[in-house]
């Protein structure tokens, strides 16, 4: 990690790095959709394995690094909202899928689970 990177608050190097995880994530588990359809699927597989690696090269450090200072709880709710924010625009700028208000309805739960799993 770059000297820059750990003077932020921890909650700030976990987002980033999640963020980062969640978009080779992303490309693991749905790129091969779009890319790999005329493969046999264990290829798809290998290739996914391979990125998902770059993944928890992110990921675990990441919750490491949010574990300091979150709870399980606000890291898992961290993950799945920063989720959302990364899957939403891969399925419609990658995956040229309409956006739909449902990801509005999606969003405004997640910000309603922030709010409970955040509060003091």
């Amino acid at each position: 990690m770059t000297a820059w990177m750990q003077t932020l608050p921890a909650w700030v190097q976990t987002a980033m790095l999640l963020t980062a995880s969640n978009v080779f994530m992303t490309f693991a588990w749905y790129g091969h959709l779009k890319n790999m359809q005329s493969k046999a699927w264990f290829v798809a597989a290998i290739v996914s394995w391979g990125i998902a690696l770059f993944e928890y090269l992110l990921q675990v450090p990441a919750n490491r690094i949010g574990a300091t200072e979150l709870s399980l709880a606000q890291l898992k709710i961290m993950q799945e909202v920063i989720t959302l924010l990364v899957f939403i625009p891969f399925v419609v700028l990658y995956m040229k899928q309409p956006i739909k208000l449902d990801y509005l309805w999606a969003a405004l739960c997640m910000l309603g689970a922030v709010y409970f799993i955040f509060r003091n």
